[in-house]
């Protein structure tokens, strides 16, 4: 996108480019995301960041109107198979505030100076100034959804000190952390300002443009795995639930299948043009054993259920086709859902359904207090290698547990591909399972089939397409 591009979206205040730039204002001192309500700024005044941390980096703030810290991640990262798109993803998983840059360097198979160098060119920022960012923003919601103290709130976030964590706060929201704290929503549940991580954190996990969450619930719905998953209430109007296994502790997740807040108000010379355009949000409640694990747990929701695409790419690519057009006019916004937990969707896209669930009775990790149906943590890859080596799931969980397999947020895609079809009893439809899914990527035909190059790079999303429409034939009365 050039200037005038960028601008033009600022000016008609688009939604469907929050997260994918943010425009700061020289004479304000602020930035905003493109669908700010604010008085659109002269565009002599106005400069272009891929990155909210470029932008604080330049020593902006963060507008408190349209907070832009809280916009859908850049469907970029997601989409891109390069070192860029899998530090980014890795910096949004948190791998830098629990193993610092060099630890992110060597995931990547990098030096330090490399990936500092390749971030700064592309993004703006570097991963120290990229992971700040994400830091200040899971400082803000834990100071506005929760009642622990401002210092449990600093370590929860990963700063290292609170004189840190204090500095940071102010130069990005020029605020206190009581002042941001007494500066929180009043619209939100009743419950939200006495929250605590053990009995939820309420979080509104953002998506651009149309969602289509029926389509979501009845995938997971269809393969909850008993015992780690549950799914509850009428169509239309579900809650799922499920644990997690996080880097510092276990967490259990309800996400509500009904929708978020309707687009903002806009005056009469706008809402034409940009009520198309707005997202939403899905409602969900996170329970921590330990906050430090905030981050890490909304990054894997965001991809489970696919919360950084940018649906407006998709369906315009997918749309132009004969045999998709129809599909698309009739869910648009369609998601090609991920995993929260990359492992437990490889071991379970190899056994199915029922013999996962003999897994998680038998091997998994019995939560210290069950919650409904919730039970289990699904069992770590080095568990099952133990217990059972024997056959493909033996090989598969021992590849996972030494490394030799990796299905992280920053895995090379073609090398886990490449690494999974190697392994003895390994079929190409299995492996493509995971590498949708586990891996994220948007572009995965299906072995075999007649799918046509015009429908990259979402191949992932055309699938769930015909897939979505064949369900639908399927359950439709017949005359």
């Amino acid at each position: 996108m050039d200037e005038e591009t960028r601008y033009e979206a600022v000016r008609s205040r688009d939604a469907r480019f929050d997260g994918e730039f943010f425009f700061a204002v020289e004479t304000t001192g602020i930035y905003c995301r493109p669908s700010c309500p604010a008085v659109t700024p002269k565009r002599q005044n106005v400069r272009y960041y891929a990155t909210a941390a470029a932008a604080q980096s330049s020593g902006f703030r963060a507008c408190r109107r349209c907070r832009p810290d809280a916009v859908p991640g850049s469907a970029a990262w997601n989409v891109r198979a390069d070192v860029v798109g899998r530090a980014m993803r890795m910096i949004g998983d948190g791998v830098v505030d629990r193993e610092g840059v060099g630890g992110l360097a060597v995931r990547l198979g990098y030096s330090a100076r490399q990936v500092q160098r390749q971030l700064t060119a592309e993004v703006g920022a570097g991963p120290v100034a990229l992971a700040r960012a994400q830091r200040a923003h899971t400082a803000r919601v834990l100071l506005q959804t929760t009642g622990l103290s401002i210092t449990e709130i600093a370590f929860a976030a990963g700063f290292a000190s609170v004189r840190q964590f204090n500095d940071t706060i102010r130069a990005v929201y020029a605020a206190t952390p009581s002042e941001l704290r007494a500066a929180a929503p009043r619209g939100g549940p009743p419950a939200r300002r006495g929250a605590t991580p053990s009995a939820g954190i309420p979080l509104r996990l953002a998506h651009r443009g149309p969602y289509q969450a029926t389509a979501v619930f009845d995938l997971l719905a269809r393969e909850t795995v008993a015992g780690v998953e549950e799914t509850n209430g009428p169509r239309g109007r579900r809650t799922y639930r499920r644990t997690l296994r996080l880097p510092y502790g276990t967490a259990i997740v309800a996400v509500d299948e009904r929708p978020g807040a309707p687009a903002p108000r806009t005056s009469a010379r706008t809402s034409a043009r940009t009520s198309a355009h707005h997202g939403g949000w899905l409602d969900a409640r996170l329970r921590l054993t330990d906050p430090r694990d905030l981050t890490t747990a909304v990054q894997r929701l965001r991809r489970l259920f696919d919360l950084d695409a940018d649906p407006y790419a998709v369906d315009e690519r997918l749309g132009q086709d004969p045999r998709l057009g129809p599909l698309v006019a009739a869910r648009p916004g369609l998601r090609s859902p991920g995993t929260a937990d990359p492992d437990e969707l490889a071991v379970r896209a190899l056994v199915g359904t029922a013999e996962a669930e003999r897994l998680v009775r038998r091997y998994g990790k019995t939560l210290d207090a069950p919650s409904g149906g919730l039970t289990h943590v699904f069992p770590e890859p080095a568990v099952l290698a133990e217990a059972e080596p024997a056959g493909t799931l033996g090989v598969l969980t021992t590849a996972l547990a030494d490394g030799t397999l990796r299905l992280d947020a920053g895995a090379d895609r073609d090398d886990a591909r490449h690494t999974l079809l190697a392994l003895p009893g390994m079929d190409d439809d299995t492996a493509a399972v995971i590498r949708t899914r586990a891996l994220g990527d948007p572009d995965v035909a299906p072995p075999g089939g007649d799918v046509p190059d015009t429908w990259r790079p979402w191949r992932s999303y055309a699938v769930q397409h015909l897939r979505a429409a064949t369900e639908s034939a399927s359950h439709e009365p017949t005359t």
